[in-house]
């Protein structure tokens, strides 16, 4: 059998080709097959390319901190066209990445600057904000909007989406993607600013966009393969995208399931999480597979499941990742849909899928996982990979790995050092090589409070506080201490109608982690902050326990 090198748009084109009449993806009354999604991808990236962008330096000339292609920004929310900009940017060799909808205008010119972006492709609804900052963006020369509910005239030079979907093949064609071509992804930035990662296509598409299919340890080899495994399965598996397609694990999740012949479905209103919609979709339309993140969508997700009427049997799977889900939630899952696999995915932007574990007990303070072969500890100090029992260290993968970070190649040597003679990805996580080779997973070490000459991890308390019933969500973070340097605090939002003292929530802690871990103060809060793809915004957190006037015990 070939080995191919894959590249995203010929992955998409080669299901196409081979399930043209079957369906791709479903939002509101559209229904696109196959064949009609890959000619409006193929109607985008002629545009892109009329209009002079592309892969200007190839892969081979270039540092791994550095991008010789085109830079086009994905500013959407959910939508068909979300997908549809992302694999025709990749067929036209210009790099896609995601912008947050959630940024105001300081935010985006920093992200829009620091990607030097040429285009940006972005809804109606932020069209006042992109006319705000246009002129402080030098770059950015092509802008295409896509109308939405609001009716926002088009932008002065903007071109409209659907205008540009059956644009003609330029005279000598696309240029033909490889393997090497980047996908892009920025962090979140909820602890920092955010970097753009650079990945190959190709290491990209092995390490978590379905090149190595759930369950397998072997790499698919040729597009022959995705052809064949997609017509043997066309149409049997499907995903409700609840996720926004900016975080990154929405994308992957996208591409599992094309690279399985499946279908998407995107819930009706792509604003709000209208729970009972989503779940009357699911069941409508029969969706097999839940992507969550985190207790901030499964939450919701399971309280309207408890208190609704939803014939929810043909669900396979609920697979969470990006954040925590607590114990009390996934115990809650099991006991209404005991039918469904619960996973539970480790992975980051520098790292791609590494880790997973189908929920059964699930008692212990921090989470346990399987890892892949290339996932490993890696010593504190980088001298060493540790061995199953040898403690605690960084969270680490080795082969297919980002290049680095967008114009930042201090960091990118940091956080990918070699290690024997081996490039590791070391994003941050703290973790522990368990004796019989499993993974515990501590927290990112980037949010872990120093109290007293104590390491804590937030997330090992987050889940300890999240344990007591009437808690919905949770964050934790420092706040300067003069007792202990830097205490923890919890900044908590009950459920709706209850009351908890803080002795209580320190009792319930007190059943998983030790005394100094607990926090020193409880804030209430009537709506915990996150990313609108589920992850904790530490840097809010930070502020609401710095400025908060509780006394400490």
């Amino acid at each position: 059998m070939s080995s191919d090198t894959f590249d995203l748009s010929t992955v998409f084109a080669t299901v196409a080709a081979a399930i043209p009449e079957h369906t791709a993806l479903m939002w509101r009354d559209l229904r696109l097959t196959y064949r009609e999604l890959n000619s409006r991808v193929d109607g985008v990236a002629n545009y892109l390319a009329s209009v002079g962008l592309g892969c200007h330096t190839e892969r081979a000339a270039l540092a791994g901190h550095e991008s010789g292609q085109d830079h086009l920004g994905l500013y959407l929310r959910n939508g068909n066209e979300y997908l549809e900009s992302m694999v025709a940017a990749y067929r036209a060799r210009v790099a896609p990445f995601n912008v947050s909808y959630r940024y105001v205008e300081e935010e985006l010119v920093y992200l829009l600057t620091d990607s030097s972006a040429t285009a940006l492709v972005y809804n109606a609804e932020f069209a006042p904000r992109v006319a705000a900052i246009r002129d402080r963006l030098p770059h950015l020369r092509v802008l295409i909007q896509v109308a939405d509910h609001t009716g926002n005239d088009l932008l002065p030079g903007a071109v409209d989406y659907e205008s540009i979907v059956a644009t003609p093949a330029p005279a000598d064609g696309l240029p033909t993607p490889t393997g090497d071509d980047l996908y892009i992804l920025y962090t979140g930035g909820t602890t920092g600013m955010p970097k753009g990662v650079l990945w190959r296509q190709h290491d990209i598409f092995i390490s978590a966009m379905g090149g190595r299919p759930f369950g397998s340890s072997t790499a698919l080899t040729s597009y022959t393969e995705i052809a064949e495994r997609a017509k043997a399965a066309a149409g049997a598996m499907s995903l409700l995208m609840l996720p926004p397609f900016m975080h990154g694990a929405a994308q992957w999740a996208a591409f599992n399931i094309i690279t399985m012949g499946g279908w998407i479905a995107i819930p009706d209103d792509v604003e709000k999480l209208q729970i009972a919609d989503v779940l009357r979709l699911v069941e409508r339309e029969k969706v097999l597979s839940i992507p969550v993140v985190g207790d901030a969508m499964a939450r919701p997700l399971i309280d309207e499941i408890e208190s609704g009427d939803y014939d929810l049997s043909g669900v396979l799977s609920i697979t969470n990742g990006g954040a925590p889900m607590s114990p009390t939630v996934r115990d809650r899952i099991r006991a209404a849909l005991p039918h469904v696999l619960l996973i539970d995915a480790v992975g980051s932007s520098e790292s791609g899928q590494q880790m997973n574990t189908i929920a059964g007990d699930d008692s212990g303070t921090s989470p346990v996982f399987n890892p892949q072969s290339d996932t490993a500890v890696v010593a504190v100090d980088y001298s060493r990979v540790l061995a199953p029992g040898d403690g605690e260290g960084w969270l680490a993968r080795r082969d297919l790995i980002p290049l680095g970070y967008l114009g930042d190649e201090a960091k990118t040597a940091r956080t990918f050092p070699t290690i024997d003679g081996v490039r590791w990805s070391v994003p941050g996580d703290k973790a522990r090589a368990l004796d019989d080779g499993r993974i515990e997973l501590l927290g990112r070490d980037s949010v872990t409070i120093n109290s007293g000459g104590e390491k804590i991890f937030a997330e090992e308390v987050e889940r300890a506080v999240a344990a007591h019933p009437h808690v919905y969500d949770v964050v934790v973070a420092g706040r300067p201490s003069e007792r202990w340097g830097s205490e923890v605090v919890a900044v908590v939002q009950l459920v709706e109608g209850a009351a908890v003292t803080d002795d209580e929530l320190i009792e319930v802690c007190q059943r998983t982690i030790a005394r100094y871990k607990i926090p020193k103060a409880f804030i209430r809060t009537p709506k915990v902050v996150r990313s609108p793809a589920g992850k904790a915004d530490y840097r809010w957190a930070k502020a609401v326990a710095t400025e908060a006037t509780v006394t400490s015990r």
